[in-house]
């Protein structure tokens, strides 16, 4: 069996497709994702910069 791999979405996104790559990859709704973003991004401001570096560090899934 192949290890699971977190990928950026390429069918489920809204920006960047960080958020439907871990719905994905923890098998939980992207929205549920999308609003723990936007918490964090409110509350303690560190959500965007999250963002950000999540979008450079992780790859783009490729359909095979």
């Amino acid at each position: 069996m192949e290890p699971k791999r977190l990928y950026r979405s390429i069918n489920d996104r809204v920006l960047g497709g960080v958020c439907g790559g871990l719905g994905n990859f923890f098998t939980i709704d992207p929205v549920l994702v999308r609003v723990l973003w936007a918490v964090s991004f409110f509350v303690g401001g560190v959500g965007f910069l999250a963002y950000i570096i999540a979008w450079i560090i992780i790859p783009e899934e490729r359909h095979a």
